[in-house]
């Protein structure tokens, strides 16, 4: 759950997120971003926590169609898939008319040739790793938090239910960036991404220490370590937002943050397959959690020698 098959979910964030930072100040540009992106991250956290509930029984009786039978641990029950559909597209398409209707065009245009010189920016290329770093972790965790639990935890007796936990990563990551928008605009974007790049790196280090349990005892530091990922990838969704209007002029920054949005929204690929290769090669989830530690490393080190040091190129 958490991912977008189609693209549309993802192709619409990399739209109105440039689209909202041309209508604010830059000194209000942190916590604008914040807000809109945050409450739009919710999602992931509510689809996760009411979908299982709405699948769960017949919602219109025979009208919608037939369950299906889900098979889990020897067990069989009935799941109605089409009650998801059912639930979510009437507000889809409500809330679809109403943008048409209400929103504004954005105050600035350019043709495609003019859009591309982003490309041509140095830190477009390192803004993209940073929320790569921050918005493709939350992203990527989103999708495979439940797995893990499942892979790591299932086979101990009384293994938790993944679909229990699995809204809490992407709640906790959601309502850090909205938190951590305002402070951003306080105290700079750059200084609040260096302290979610270290809370990235250390919390990645802590999960490897739980990715091999004997006992549930276990079970309660993993998914501390792994909501302390959320809550420092979410605070880095929020103040890598805040740097783009910073170092860009404003068509540049709503380019570069559209660009970096549909980028970083590869990470529920990436972060699968990396996982998967991590399995296959390794026999152990860890590798992965190094490699992310590793790739926290630069983007910290980029953050810190380019923004966030006195004297830097772009304080931001």
């Amino acid at each position: 759950m958490g991912a977008d098959p189609a693209g549309l979910g993802g192709g619409n964030f990399s739209s109105f997120m440039p689209s909202t930072s041309l209508f604010f100040p830059k000194r209000l540009q942190g916590t604008a971003l914040a807000i809109q992106a945050g409450i739009g991250n919710f999602g992931v956290s509510i689809v996760q926590f009411v979908t299982p509930w709405i699948i769960g029984f017949a919602l219109a009786g025979t009208l919608l169609g037939a369950p299906q039978t889900f098979t889990r641990a020897a067990a069989s029950s009935n799941v109605w898939l089409q009650n998801a559909t059912a639930i979510y597209v009437p507000f889809i398409l409500v809330l679809g008319v109403a943008a048409w209707l209400i929103l504004r065009s954005v105050p600035v245009h350019a043709n495609l040739r003019e859009q591309f010189d982003i490309f041509k920016e140095k830190h477009g290329f390192f803004m993209t790793l940073l929320y790569v770093g921050t918005f493709g972790t939350f992203s990527g965790l989103a999708a495979t938090f439940p797995l893990l639990i499942k892979q790591i935890y299932g086979p101990l007796p009384g293994a938790p239910d993944p679909l229990t936990f699995a809204f809490l990563g992407p709640l906790v990551g959601s309502i850090a960036r909205i938190a951590a928008g305002p402070v951003s605009d306080r105290v700079g974007g750059a200084r609040v991404t260096q302290w979610s790049g270290i809370g990235m790196l250390i919390c990645a280090i802590a999960v490897t220490f739980f990715t091999a349990p004997t006992s549930m005892a276990e079970f309660p530091y993993f998914v501390a370590a792994m909501l302390g990922l959320f809550l420092f990838a979410g605070i880095g969704n929020a103040s890598t937002f805040k740097q783009m209007p910073m170092i860009f002029p404003p068509r540049q920054a709503g380019g570069v943050i559209g660009w970096t949005s549909a980028i970083a929204a590869f990470g529920p690929f990436a972060v699968g397959l990396m996982l998967g290769y991590a399995v296959d090669w390794f026999g152990s989830f860890n590798p992965f959690f190094y490699w992310a530690a590793f790739f926290y490393l630069i983007c910290i080190a980029i953050n810190w020698w380019c923004y966030a040091r006195k004297g830097a190129e772009k304080p931001c």
